[in-house]
């Protein structure tokens, strides 16, 4: 078995999780590749483990990528895996954690669960992005896992997103924003936002207006297989398109065209961690908070 590992040195304790993780590999004779420059943020760390920084470096050798860090880690390390075939499972050193899910506390069990293989794959459907007029932020890094949002940029007025599923006209969405969210992404922005709660494995797609300022505007569940066009205006001359977290300016007029993606990321789950009882906890579903 090939692992790589992927993270981002934000809490105190990574360097701790870091090195109990290398440890319990080179334990079991795993042949281990670590991110440059996330091993390279580390001062106690000494170990001669091959590298990687980009994604052309790793290959369908590897069968698993352990991301450190939060949801958010995650989603940079689908940027590496994309469509590689390779398992990710993800420790959670953050906050939330829908996606990261391995506690602290559980390393050591759920480690030993993914070199006995004692885990389900569950596949998650991505989005992938095409502008025209071309746009050189939108070529290489065109998908995204959790969402597709377009928002205002330098200015309070709201934007008028006119949208189209497969090719006949919806609405036009007069707010600061239009999300469109996977299942994966319906437990992050949208559901922020007033979206419902996806299973992952549903082929939905949610359509979630930000603060719209038409009231009767609601969030709106379509099938995955949907091509939704979107054309921006406003007061200014430019709006955000977000993909995830990486995010890059877009002029007026820009046609945008979203889909689901030709493959699917791979995430790791073990039977006492599913998405039920992560929603449970996370959502404090099922308790009596009025004590």
């Amino acid at each position: 078995m090939k692992i790589a590992i992927f993270g981002q040195n934000y809490q105190g304790n990574t360097e701790n999780i870091v090195s109990e993780v290398i440890k319990i590999l080179d334990e079991n004779n795993i042949e281990i590749i670590i991110e440059e420059k996330f091993k390279n943020s580390f001062k106690t760390i000494d170990t001669n483990h091959k590298t990687f920084s980009s994604h052309e470096q790793l290959n369908n050798s590897i069968d698993i990528l352990i991301s450190i860090g939060g949801d958010g880690t995650i989603l940079r390390a689908v940027t590496f895996v994309r469509d590689k075939n390779i398992s990710i499972v993800g420790i959670n050193t953050g906050r939330l954690g829908f996606l990261a899910t391995v506690q602290i506390e559980n390393i050591n069990l759920l480690l030993n669960k993914v070199i006995n293989r004692d885990f389900t794959i569950s596949k998650r459907s991505l989005l992938s992005l095409q502008c025209t007029p071309r746009n050189p932020d939108l070529v290489d890094l065109n998908f995204a896992l959790n969402e597709v949002t377009v928002s205002r940029k330098d200015s309070t007025s709201m934007i008028t997103i006119e949208t189209y599923l497969n090719g006949e006209y919806l609405t036009s969405y007069w707010a600061d924003g239009l999300i469109i969210s996977t299942p994966t992404g319906s437990t992050g922005y949208s559901l922020s936002c007033g979206g419902p709660v996806l299973m992952p494995d549903v082929n939905s797609l949610v359509i979630t207006p930000i603060a719209p300022h038409n009231l009767n505007a609601r969030p709106l569940v379509i099938p995955d297989n949907t091509e939704i066009e979107l054309r921006v205006t406003g007061r200014e001359e430019q709006y955000l398109v977000s993909l995830d977290s990486r995010i890059t300016s877009v002029t007026n007029e820009t046609l945008l065209k979203i889909n689901k993606t030709s493959f699917q990321v791979n995430m790791i789950e073990f039977k006492d961690e599913g998405f039920l009882k992560t929603i449970r906890k996370k959502l404090l579903w099922g308790e009596d908070r009025r004590n």
